[in-house]
């Protein structure tokens, strides 16, 4: 069992607890740029040491301090030197395994060196299939660089959600994977390691986003275990509650639709097969993103700026489903102006308002979205699943429609779509091609690209720019 720091929050009592249970503790000092504090924790983890002898093996100075750059490599190896005076144990530090071969006099002062190996946080992510074979690979080179000094894995895992990195996708099965495979070939090798972490820690994820809470082997709430050893695991646990409600969902929609399309005045062309196929993909494609943006989002709603994000996409895509009853009701996609323009440029369709106003609601959205993943992209999400529903709504509805070909004003609309054509392009580059997640949302800011040039009628000659009305309003 390895403790990270050595006093607060009860944590002085867990070498007792581990002893009575039988295991070692490797008890850690929490070294960071307070020298006042350093001294505290070093002084407190070397009482714990001697008030557990036999149970705690050896103390851990500092963890990650040259990664965070809190100590010269120079003052850590002093550091090291008051552990190993206050203890009298073996005394090590742990950081992840580059800074030990860019620092070699770190190594000098420790008694043996322990490296953090993380696949999914490595500057070229690793995917979970090749995981344990990386770990592998990173532990001989480190023997190999330091041949006379033991290394122990301190840190390696899996999360179990969040966002995509290249192909390292986190998800429960993943983590199962990756952690049978790397514990079955430690074992095979005779290597000592380290599982991160005992128990998801949420407040990670205002440091490093969703994935950052999702290292745990149990989760933060019940403390459940997230997997047993050896048994199957599912992606989707809840899939019966899910589906169930995809239903339902479906089934509201389908009752909608059927009630708006006979609620069409008198004179107003009966809803068509295109359109019925229309409503029809709509609703069984939406109603499933749907359920599985509500599973997603509620992991990263964290924070102010988290929770009015989830919020919004949330609303985003529980309400792209009813988007088929526009389609059934004969409803246009009418431009920005035609809902918040110009008091005589507004549309006297209900309908089509509505389906204006989520319009808008999906473009805002959709903007925050890309903006935030092109300037600050390492720890933001990819919600591809609400603006995928919604963009694909919304293009059957375009399709489907009475377009405004009509010289009202759409410079918002224009910007926006240069703005979200530019986003996508970036982020699918940036991110890479085996990132399905980023791929995905790219692909969704593209449909709803396309579907404001196409109801917007950006192509077409200024002559054909007049108000089309081939059904009553």
């Amino acid at each position: 069992l390895r403790i990270y720091s050595a006093a607060g929050h009860g944590i002085e009592q867990v070498a007792a607890e581990a002893g009575r249970l039988g295991l070692s503790v490797l008890q850690g000092a929490w070294i960071s740029r307070d020298p006042i504090a350093n001294s505290k924790e070093l002084a407190a983890a070397a009482a714990i040491a001697k008030a557990n002898p036999g149970t705690v093996t050896a103390i851990v100075a500092g963890n990650e301090v040259l990664l965070r750059q809190e100590q010269t490599p120079q003052a850590l190896v002093q550091i090291i030197a008051q552990a190993k005076a206050l203890s009298g144990l073996p005394v090590t530090y742990a950081d992840v395994w580059e800074f030990w071969l860019k620092n070699p006099q770190v190594a000098d002062a420790v008694d043996f060196i322990t490296i953090h190996i993380l696949p999914f946080w490595e500057d070229e992510p690793v995917a979970a299939s090749n995981a344990a074979q990386h770990v592998a690979e990173i532990y001989a080179r480190m023997t190999a660089a330091f041949p006379s000094k033991r290394i122990i894995i301190g840190e390696v895992g899996w999360p179990s959600a969040g966002r995509m990195r290249a192909a390292a996708l986190p998800s429960p099965i993943n983590q199962a994977r990756v952690l049978h495979e790397v514990a079955a070939m430690t074992r095979s090798k005779g290597i000592t390691a380290n599982l991160i972490e005992a128990f998801d820690q949420p407040w990670k994820r205002r440091l490093e986003g969703t994935v950052g809470g999702h290292w745990g082997l149990f989760d933060a709430t019940a403390r459940a275990r997230k997997f047993s050893w050896g048994q199957p695991v599912s992606n989707h646990p809840l899939w019966r509650i899910q589906a169930a409600a995809s239903i339902a969902l479906a089934g509201l929609v389908l009752m909608l639709s059927a009630c708006v399309a006979r609620m069409r005045p008198a004179g107003r062309p009966s809803v068509s097969v295109k359109e019925w196929a229309g409503v029809a993909l709509i609703i069984s494609v939406t109603t499933v993103l749907a359920v599985l943006s509500i599973e997603t989002l509620s992991m990263s709603a964290f924070g102010a700026t988290g929770f009015i994000r989830s919020l919004a996409l949330g609303f985003v895509a529980l309400t792209a489903p009813f988007v088929a009853v526009g389609v059934a009701g004969g409803a246009c996609l009418p431009s920005f102006a035609r809902l918040i323009g110009p008091k005589q440029l507004r549309t006297k369709c209900p309908l089509s308002r509505l389906m204006a106003a989520l319009f808008i609601v999906t473009f805002v959205a959709a903007i925050q979205v890309a903006l935030s993943l092109t300037f600050d992209p390492r720890y933001w999400e990819f919600p591809f699943a609400p603006l995928s529903a919604a963009a694909l709504a919304f293009a059957i509805l375009a399709w489907t429609g009475a377009t405004y070909h009509d010289g009202a004003d759409q410079a918002a609309e224009r910007i926006g779509a240069i703005v979200l054509a530019a986003c996508a392009a970036f982020i699918a580059i940036n991110e890479g091609w085996a990132n399905c997640q980023a791929l995905s949302l790219a692909a969704a800011l593209g449909l709803l690209v396309l579907t404001m040039w196409w109801k917007g009628g950006w192509g077409a000659d200024s002559s054909s720019r007049k108000p089309a009305a081939p059904r009553p309003r």
